[in-house]
């Protein structure tokens, strides 16, 4: 990892200062400030606590610094908050700052100004530290503003360059084991049909129709809505490249997560083949969980 500048690591040294001292916001899911609270101290380091598993910040006219640390909103044993992962999504047209991660005094570039630019979305595992908001160094900070949104979720941690989910994984089939569980853990799970794929930036969205829901998060797919009477309609992202078409032969089942209100692929299998493994799995004892396929 490149050094610190004299200039940020004295900013770094300030925020772990400040943090001892306990200066900061508690039990709240949105942070919102200006940097003309620091016109006479430009190198101010503020401390933000948000204890919510999604919200947002906005830091318009961004000077000095901002920490923020994402707690969850439940109690949660050492070893479920080390899985904890965190995903921020930049609002297009964010600038003014660079998002770093922060721990023990390092930094990690998390998100640029180019990165802000196009809406991008990083991830990233709790333990690998908190977010260090640093505002870019220029004499008119006018119209300019700093905003993302933030999700929490349960996983295997990360590296802190996890792109936007799924966006830029290659595709590969799921596992048996894998496909078994992504229909227990998924934050969503349906069987249907691909009716269109549309390009939709550096993804596919893939428009389906879904004769059975069996699970799904923040009402990503919707009833009557281009869907007909006891079917679910709705978008799915997933990789350029992956070759799904819409395909007349038999139901598929898809299972993926949700993040920032957007649906994104994980597993995806023909429902019959699906059927046939999850009987074997009955049959072995090998099931993960209980699943109707009727």
């Amino acid at each position: 990892m490149p050094s610190l500048s004299p200039a940020l690591a004295l900013l770094v040294a300030a925020a772990l200062w400040r943090r001892g001292l306990g200066q900061y916001t508690s039990d709240q899911c949105n942070w919102r400030g200006s940097g003309l609270t620091h016109e006479s101290h430009t190198r101010d380091v503020e401390q933000v606590y948000l204890r919510c598993s999604q919200g947002s910040l906005e830091w318009l006219y961004p000077t000095g610094a901002v920490v923020v640390n994402l707690r969850p909103n439940l109690e949660a044993s050492a070893e479920a908050t080390k899985r904890l992962r965190a995903c921020v999504k930049a609002r297009a047209g964010s600038r003014g700052a660079n998002v770093y991660l922060e721990r023990a005094g390092a930094l990690r570039l998390l998100l640029g100004e180019d990165d802000q630019a196009r809406g991008a979305v990083r991830c990233f595992g709790l333990q690998e530290g908190a977010l260090f908001v640093e505002a870019l160094p220029r004499r008119d900070i006018g119209r300019r503003a700093t905003a993302f949104l933030y999700e929490l979720s349960g996983g295997d941690g990360g590296d802190g360059h996890e792109e936007e989910p799924h966006s830029s994984a290659a595709c590969r089939p799921c596992s048996d084991a894998s496909l078994l569980m992504a229909v227990c853990t998924s934050d969503f799970v349906g069987k249907g049909t691909v009716r269109d794929v549309v390009r939709a930036g550096d993804h596919a969205a893939l428009r389906v129709t879904l004769a059975r829901l069996y699970r799904q998060k923040d009402r990503v797919f919707v009833s009557g809505a281009g869907a007909a009477r006891g079917r679910w309609a709705g978008s799915i992202r997933a990789p350029l490249g992956c070759g799904v078409r819409p395909d007349a032969d038999g139901d598929l089942l898809f299972t993926g997560s949700v993040r920032f209100g957007e649906a994104w692929l994980s597993c995806a299998a023909r429902y019959r083949d699906f059927v046939a493994l999850y009987r074997v799995s009955l049959e072995n004892g090998t099931n993960p969980c209980n699943f109707d396929t009727d």
